[in-house]
């Protein structure tokens, strides 16, 4: 194998988010056996990492392991192994070590103390830096050349002894990830890349939707398939979004594929039983419209009672406390991956080994959303995305080390 720069081995690392960053660490921790490049083809390094916590840094979840793997549902058992080797007390021992303390929401959530994602990145940074890990923007990945080199947009050439494949799937493209990296894999299985944590299409009426659009829906239960999630939706223009709506995507979005729609409720008011609401929409309206009715002894918001008379103006005759406990949506579509929190689909499972690295490239690693899992929004995404990058880069040490005695066994 060639050793350029003295005798150290060379790894390269395409894209710099969460996964791409922790195998860096990992294989850096090693100390001058192995030089790192992390390449990124944005100005900067971490962007969408900085743009998830806009709204406060979910980094994992506090609910026992057994239940967090059950999660990744399909990936479960994938991804069990990696969470048990980087698992979420792992991961806030992590954060913690880069001085960003960590509490728990009342939702068993996870965060920094900071709710940002920015003092974590500056620290993640210095620390890189302080590894030897070489930090290249504005580095577009073009693929291989003849000889095996990693090729660049700009026409320059890198050589590698090893290689973690780090790019993200297709969502927020305009932050770097914009799933092109496909078609520079055409002998890998891939899954094609679908929105995942993502809004749906509904065909509100134009005065619901003039009135509506942008409400949030508070306190209310989303159903499907003989499942049920409370939280909070949003009404945007073109259908409902939100974190409910995200937790049930994967099912309905496989319920659209086979069946081009997808009859979603939702229950306006999950803390009150059927027969309670009935009995409060039994008293007498007097000349109250039913909107007012709605609002007073049902205590709906306007935006929930648009939505019961949306279905009551399609010809839904179900008594009124029944449809408010599961007004029926129909969902027509899911938003597009530029508006997707994450991507489902990716290089398919059994294309990595228990290291990740590619069958059908020895020496090259995927990690993060470039292989085929998902999971819901609440810390599940950076979870699994820091667990693959360390599962990435301990494979890149253990597939080093089959070449070099002098390479030690790393943290």
């Amino acid at each position: 194998m060639d050793t350029p720069d003295h005798g150290k081995y060379r790894v390269a690392i395409i894209g710099s988010g969460p996964a791409g960053l922790m195998a860096a660490e990992v294989i850096a921790r090693v100390g001058v056996a192995v030089t790192v490049t992390v390449f990124e083809r944005m100005p900067s390094a971490g962007r969408k990492l900085l743009m998830a916590g806009r709204g406060g840094l979910n980094i994992t979840h506090s609910e026992p392991i057994d239940q967090f793997v059950a999660r990744y549902e399909d990936a479960a058992a994938w991804m069990g192994p990696l969470l048990a080797a980087f698992s979420p007390v792992a991961l806030i021992a992590w954060c913690e070590s880069l001085g960003q303390k960590t509490f728990v929401g009342t939702s068993g959530r996870v965060f920094p103390r900071a709710m940002k994602s920015s003092p974590l990145l500056r620290a993640w940074l210095h620390r890189l830096d302080t590894l030897g890990v070489r930090l290249v923007t504005r580095a577009h990945w073009t693929g291989w050349n003849a000889d095996g080199a990693l090729n660049f947009a700009d026409g320059s050439t890198h050589r590698a002894d090893a290689v973690v494949l780090a790019l993200g799937g297709a969502s927020w493209p305009r932050l770097g990830a914009d799933g092109g990296w496909t078609a520079l894999m055409p002998d890998i299985e891939l899954a094609p890349l679908r929105p995942a944590n993502c809004g749906f299409a509904v065909a509100w009426s134009a005065k619901f939707r003039v009135r509506h659009a942008g409400v949030p829906l508070k306190r209310i239960a989303v159903i499907f398939a003989g499942r049920m999630v409370r939280g909070e939706a949003v009404i945007a223009a073109d259908g409902i979004e939100g974190g409910a709506i995200y937790a049930m995507s994967a099912p309905v979005r496989e319920a659209i594929a086979q069946k081009g729609s997808a009859l979603l409720h939702i229950d306006l008011r999950p803390d009150l039983t059927t027969a309670a609401l009935a009995e409060r929409l039994d008293r007498a309206r007097g000349g109250a419209s039913l909107s007012t009715h709605l609002r007073k002894q049902a205590r709906l918001s306007p935006a929930a009672i648009g939505l019961v008379q949306e279905a009551l103006h399609a010809g839904d005759a179900t008594p009124l406390a029944e449809l408010i406990k599961a007004v029926p949506l129909r969902l027509t579509a899911p938003f597009g991956l530029a508006r997707a929190i994450s991507t489902a689909g990716g290089i398919a499972l059994d294309e990595v080994d228990g290291r990740l690295m590619l069958w059908r490239r020895p020496g090259v690693f995927a990690a993060g959303e470039m292989l085929d899992w998902e999971a819901p929004t609440g810390g599940y995404l950076m979870q699994g995305c820091m667990a693959s990058g360390s599962a990435a880069g301990h494979g890149v040490l253990d597939w080093l080390r089959g070449h070099a005695k002098t390479i030690s066994s790393g943290p």
